[in-house]
């Protein structure tokens, strides 16, 4: 029985990054194991206080053009204490943003994990722009201490119709650089949650691809101006067959 349990949770351990551990004498876990949980753990914790490195953002960007910009919270244990503060632009920081109307307006956030904006948020930009060769971009934002709600200030100020969000997620004690997206159509101060879409576990441990994540934006994008909506009204319908007919 104990190999057979054994040779079980080695088979779900190379499915998952997940910690999977099946001992069936209920003895303490081992050294190596405990270990790897307080490294993971340090990581987490790391992802969410380390700045983000934006002058490495800001290079991985190249030529394009860039916002920087603040929220309203001045340091990150404000930030991390005062959610609503990170989701409003400071005074100075809105006084910023020009009128610049574009098809897509794509921010990007520090959020949970400075780990993920650092590792992914320059090549989903790229991405992007491949999987939307037509549509608009216009300045990327950059923004410091930022929420996901952020966002649609920046993208009314814009006169966009459309906002990408690019923003650390929470990280996990199995990925702590986990980038999320979320799609906002007419984004205005106060839009709730229920109106966006959310494309997440975008990281290279197991989660979406960058061209992956990239495809289904685009698709959520043009969905989007189609019904004009985003959120509880828009689906990922790709592939989906067609149910046969009642008649």
């Amino acid at each position: 029985m104990t190999n057979e349990i054994g040779s079980f949770a080695g088979r779900l351990r190379a499915l998952t990054p997940a910690r999977v551990r099946l001992d069936p004498r209920g003895g303490a876990a081992p050294l190596s194991a405990v270990l790897d949980f307080q490294a993971s753990h340090a990581r987490a914790r790391d992802a969410i206080r380390q700045p983000v490195d934006w002058a490495a953002v800001k290079a991985g960007l190249g030529d394009r053009p860039l916002l920087e910009l603040e929220s309203r919270a001045p340091d990150r244990d404000t930030y991390l204490r005062r959610p609503d503060l990170g989701r409003r632009l400071s005074p100075e920081s809105l006084a910023r943003v020009p009128q610049a109307k574009p098809d897509l307006a794509v921010v990007i956030a520090d959020g949970l994990s400075g780990f993920a904006v650092a590792h992914h948020a320059a090549a989903m930009v790229a991405a992007l722009e491949a999987a939307l060769p037509e549509t608009d971009l216009g300045p990327v934002a950059l923004v410091r201490q930022g929420r996901v709600a952020i966002g649609d200030e920046i993208a009314q100020a814009m006169g966009a119709p459309l906002c990408l969000m690019l923003i650390g997620e929470r990280p996990g004690l199995s990925v702590s650089d986990s980038l999320g997206a979320y799609l906002t159509w007419a984004p205005r101060i106060g839009t709730p949650d229920s109106a966006r879409n959310c494309v997440s576990n975008i990281h290279g441990k197991g989660g979406l691809s960058h061209r992956a994540a990239a495809e289904l934006i685009a698709y959520l994008a043009g969905r989007a101006r189609e019904i004009g909506a985003t959120g509880v009204a828009l689906k990922d319908e790709r592939g989906q067959a067609a149910l046969p007919s009642a008649e």
